[in-house]
């Protein structure tokens, strides 16, 4: 007996003075580390900017020059360092979707006729950047961002937040004369949002069914403080249980893109939240097809959930879509939380 008891103590010594415990957060703060420790002198201003800065909040899907350190500026270590924050954050899904987008670069250059130095398609043109010191305890983030793609992370008091969360293809479907031809990386996106429409009754789609014309982008666009006034469309608790199960179908492709503990995360603070209130919202075209005239938009909206989904532009073969946390956005909610603790204190 005194040799179990004896045991027990060790096991807990043990226990009490090993390591902490290895968290997603913990793992993503030590491969940011080895990330800009990869990075020469010159790199790590590009690199490294101000949690405070105001380019945390200027974030966007176009072609355009970005702050952060570019792909076509790192060498091969500092790349495969790069894409393992990548690889920790999202699913293989996710991580996969990433790469096919990142991919559809050179599509566009073949069907715009672009010369293969081309630098407005660049598969290269995707930048990191680091907010704040890892090294601390204070708040950081980091975001990876370049066309039709932009992920965002905040670090809060050993929290992750990661919304806003942009996903988008142009093409929408690789046409037959190209390469990667009838591609559709972003299939299950509609594929699921279709099922759900065409499960409603007259009735229902006379709540669904908010505009015959699709907008021209997502209303959001890439506001840095999201926010849709009017809430419209069929309530999830409204619906069938079949119906139901095909919108949370939905919201699970969207999440299923993350590492399991973060889309664990979003999936228990949309319950707290109250996943009946979540609204579903269609316009435009009702055809599950992309082409001319075929336009189509849909939102899931809720007390603190919003997804859209624009497939208009390029004649309808041309798909946005993110998410957005309406209250935790760059970890809004977090940092209020971590200033009022720190406030109280004083």
């Amino acid at each position: 007996m005194k040799h179990l008891l004896l045991a027990a103590l060790l096991t807990t010594q043990l226990w009490a003075n090993s390591p902490r415990k290895k968290t997603l957060e913990r793992e993503m703060t030590q491969a940011v580390v080895s990330f800009l420790n990869t990075l020469s002198a010159e790199q790590k201003p590009i690199a490294v900017l101000a949690f405070d800065s105001e380019w945390r909040f200027d974030w966007n899907y176009t072609p355009r020059e970005r702050k952060g350190l570019p792909l076509k500026q790192m060498n091969e270590p500092q790349r495969k360092a790069a894409m393992k924050l990548v690889e920790l954050v999202l699913s293989q899904k996710g991580v996969a979707q990433m790469q096919e987008i990142i991919g559809l670069e050179y599509v566009l250059r073949e069907l715009e006729k672009r010369p293969p130095n081309d630098t407005r398609r660049d598969p290269e043109n995707y930048a990191f950047a680091v907010f704040g010191d890892p090294n601390t305890k204070q708040p950081w983030g980091w975001s990876v961002e370049g066309h039709h793609l932009s992920l965002h992370f905040s670090v809060v008091n050993g929290k992750i937040a990661l919304t806003p969360s942009f996903f988008g293809t142009n093409p929408g479907i690789v046409p037959p004369q190209y390469q990667q031809a009838g591609k559709q990386v972003l299939k299950a996106e509609a594929d699921v949002a279709f099922r759900l429409l065409h499960s409603f009754s007259s009735q229902q789609l006379g709540q669904v069914l908010v505009s015959d014309k699709a907008p021209a982008d997502m209303l959001t666009a890439n506001s840095a403080h999201a926010k849709l006034d009017k809430q419209e469309g069929l309530r999830l608790g409204d619906m069938t249980p079949a119906q139901q199960q095909i919108m949370k179908e939905l919201i699970g492709v969207y999440v299923d893109k993350y590492h399991v503990t973060l889309k664990n995360q979003q999936l228990q603070a949309l319950e707290k939240a109250g996943m009946n209130d979540i609204r579903f919202v269609w316009m435009g075209d009702q055809t599950p097809e992309m082409g001319e005239g075929k336009g189509h938009y849909y939102r899931l909206h809720g007390t603190t959930l919003l997804i859209e989904y624009d497939n208009t532009q390029n004649n309808a073969n041309h798909v946005h879509s993110v998410v957005r946390d309406l209250t935790n956005d760059f970890g809004e909610d977090l940092l209020k939380q971590h200033y009022e603790k720190a406030h109280s204190k004083k």
